[in-house]
């Protein structure tokens, strides 16, 4: 386990500060700072805040992760972090936090893919993941299915969304139904005391001429919103935990139904399923169902690792450094529509080649070739930086 490389991650994309540490496929360390009471109150992930909770979170996630972990962060053999997708503000936040600490202490930084990060971190439930690898991925901005030949070069999108994603269908609902924010949690807690049969939602793009493996949830909370109205407009009472589990069962139908058919489609005899709604019980149980009667091995982290966190970060870091992929350049962007094809942003040189040495020379084929005024007018700054920052 010694040899097995030692990474941290951070992780911005939303309102969640995450920092893990994982050494190979161990988890040492997750620390989370959420803002999510911040944006209560407007029902939904304001970005100016969330960057301002990201910037008074980050150092201390990242000295607590340190403390848990019980290591010193000139033990890392890497740094990653989420350079996309995500709201812009809130990655370049972590994105620069990153940068800083990858350049004080002289360790590698890999800049990876939100998405790809949320498959790899099974990795740290269940061990290293079969390739290929399907995964499908619900979270509050993202449904997608996954083919993962290589989790860390190879990642190729079968379907998507064309509208509102489930976890994003989740929280309107919830709002309808006046239950606040998030609306992931509290519908799955009031759809257990309901009846998933009580009220006929559509199940949307399951037609014989719709794309195989795309989502659409718009229409359905459309049709549960009109559902509600209704109701209250014939001055009746809104059966909140029926319309709760009727609505649910219809997201994760639809889910799990187009996954096993990937599955089968393309001859992969093992489903990853990972994202904020992943947490959600009947998803699980639904999966567990379907898959078994296919044949098909079903992977699914705990809860805590299926919403954002640092972990997931750590984990796809930690395979980059085992795999020897290249790390990233010092001027690794924050991009906010970073395609799920893209697991890292590789920089142009060798492994190890954007770590800068300590003793001032940064002319390694990872690092800027901007010319000498960049590299050399403040290595006064960077130097005070290393030797203040964890010497």
């Amino acid at each position: 386990m010694a040899d097995e490389p030692l990474v941290l991650g951070i992780e911005t994309s939303c309102d969640e500060t995450g920092v893990g540490i994982v050494r190979g496929h161990t988890l040492l360390a997750d620390a989370v700072a959420s803002s999510v009471d911040e944006h209560a109150r407007f029902g939904g992930v304001v970005p100016e805040v969330a960057s301002r909770a990201h910037l008074e979170a980050m150092v201390p996630t990242i000295e607590r992760a340190l403390r848990e972990a019980r290591v010193s962060a000139s033990d890392l053999d890497g740094i990653a972090v989420t350079a996309g997708p995500g709201l812009a503000g809130a990655l370049l936040v972590g994105v620069s936090a990153a940068k800083a600490y990858a350049y004080a202490l002289g360790k590698p930084l890999y800049g990876v893919n939100h998405l790809a990060s949320h498959i790899c971190v099974d990795q740290l439930e269940h061990g290293a993941l079969p390739e290929p690898t399907m995964a499908l991925l619900v979270s509050g901005g993202h449904s997608s299915l996954l083919l993962a030949p290589d989790i860390t070069a190879d990642v190729r999108p079968l379907g998507s969304t064309i509208d509102d994603a489930a976890g994003e269908a989740f929280d309107k609902v919830a709002r309808v139904l006046d239950l606040g924010f998030p609306g992931g949690p509290v519908i799955d807690r009031y759809a257990r005391e309901g009846d998933p049969e009580a009220i006929a939602f559509p199940r949307g793009l399951t037609g014989p001429r719709d794309a195989p493996y795309d989502f659409s949830f718009s229409g359905l909370k459309t049709a549960v919103a009109r559902w509600i109205e209704a109701k209250r407009n014939a001055g009746e009472e809104v059966p909140v935990r029926d319309v709760s589990a009727s609505f649910q069962e219809a997201v994760t139908d639809v889910l799990t139904r187009k996954a096993v058919r990937a599955c089968k489609d393309e001859g992969v005899d093992n489903l990853m399923i990972g994202g904020g709604v992943a947490a959600n019980s009947r998803l699980r149980s639904m999966a567990e169902e379907r898959c078994a009667a296919a044949g098909i091995t079903l992977r699914v982290p705990r809860p805590k690792l299926c919403t954002d966190n640092g972990a997931m970060v750590a984990a796809l870091g930690a395979e980059m450094v085992a795999r020897r992929r290249a790390p990233s350049d010092w001027d690794l962007p924050a991009d906010s529509s970073l395609p799920v094809t893209e697991p890292h942003l590789p920089g142009s040189g060798t492994p190890g080649g954007n770590a800068p040495s300590h003793g001032g020379s940064r002319g390694g084929t990872g690092s800027h070739e901007h010319g000498s005024t960049h590299d050399h007018d403040h290595d006064h700054v960077h130097e005070l930086s290393r030797k203040n920052l964890y010497s």
